[in-house]
């Protein structure tokens, strides 16, 4: 059964990856300005069922202003009714007015807890905040409610909003019953890879990411997410083929640099090594990690003098990151 939110409005765009921007909203100054200004009570004349239909019209159609202002009305002239409640959701929703969107959405919730469609328009106003325990709980509730367990995009979702609060073992789960329920989802087994690395399961990973590389092509954060699994499991020199690739792709990321200049250095080609992490420090001169690894090439090429100047940088650098940082990077060195 569909969500007819996600299929009408477009609210979530699959992005390529775990980025936590899973819903963009564009809001633009005129349509601010017009959202206050006041209109004619446009439900006097209208029974519910009629408002229910010319606010949903209006929704679809993109009349946003037509359909906040009406919905405002709506509510006000019937307040129990749960379906107008998540209809001016929905609009606050499309034009960015989040806490307006939660607190109906919210509400349309509680007055009709059965309504699976409305804990999936939460669940993703919920996500686009990065509130995945939340959008968890929603989901699931998403999931329950719909007897025909059909949605694979749900599923999907659901397996995001457990991996990025830090529950890879279910998220496995969920990404495996999505691709079951429609093996051509988009970006379903590079998440499956996701969920497969973060819990140190590297060759299963490897596996996922060339499927999905298989099925979709190249795409910058799946050619690094591969390249950077094979580091971990040990194929270094497989991982220099893809992580070389991963620098034509993304060359402004520093990430792909420091990975690669990991890669040549396990893979015992220093001098190619030395290059690409003076490109990673270059790229991001805050970051540690790439003046640790660059200390051990040095020495290794018999640079001594060079590798203690990069191992006082790296201790100068460490020092003044917030704690928190290694954690944000994923590394620590």
């Amino acid at each position: 059964m569909p969500f007819p939110f996600v299929e009408k409005f477009g609210f979530f765009r699959n992005p390529p990856g775990l980025s936590p921007v899973l819903v963009t909203i564009t809001i633009t100054a005129i349509l601010v300005c017009l959202l206050c200004v006041s209109a004619p009570a446009q439900t006097q004349n209208l029974t519910r069922a009629q408002t229910r239909q010319q606010l949903l019209q209006d929704l679809e159609s993109g009349q946003l202003r037509d359909a906040v202002l009406l919905g405002q009305q709506a509510v006000s002239r019937w307040p129990g009714d749960a379906q107008l409640r998540h209809y001016l959701g929905v609009a606050y929703f499309k034009t960015g007015d989040l806490k307006q969107a939660q607190d109906q959405l919210t509400r349309a919730r509680d007055l009709n807890p059965k309504d699976y469609a409305t804990h999936y328009d939460l669940a993703l106003l919920l996500l686009s905040q990065s509130d995945y325990a939340g959008a968890a709980d929603e989901l699931e509730a998403t999931i329950k409610l719909d007897s025909s367990n059909a949605n694979a995009l749900a599923h999907e979702l659901l397996g995001r909003a457990y991996l990025n609060s830090n529950r890879s073992l279910p998220a496995v789960d969920e990404f495996k019953i999505a691709l079951k329920l429609d093996p051509s989802i988009k970006h379903g087994h590079y998440n499956l890879g996701f969920a497969y690395f973060s819990l140190g399961r590297n060759d299963e990973a490897i596996s996922e990411y060339k499927e999905e590389l298989r099925r979709s092509g190249e795409s910058p954060a799946l050619v690094y997410e591969l390249g950077r699994s094979l580091v971990a499991g040990g194929k270094y020199e497989a991982a220099v083929s893809y992580l070389q690739r991963g620098t034509e792709l993304d060359a402004p990321n520093p990430d792909v640099w420091y990975t690669l200049g990991k890669a040549q250095a396990l893979a015992g080609q220093a001098a190619q090594a030395e290059s690409s992490l003076r490109k990673a420090a270059e790229l991001n001169p805050k970051d540690p990690s790439p003046h640790y690894q660059l200390a051990r090439v040095l020495e290794k090429l018999g640079r001594g003098e060079e590798a203690r100047s990069e191992l006082e940088r790296f201790a100068e650098l460490k020092k003044a990151q917030p704690a928190s940082a290694g954690m944000a990077t994923g590394r620590n060195q």
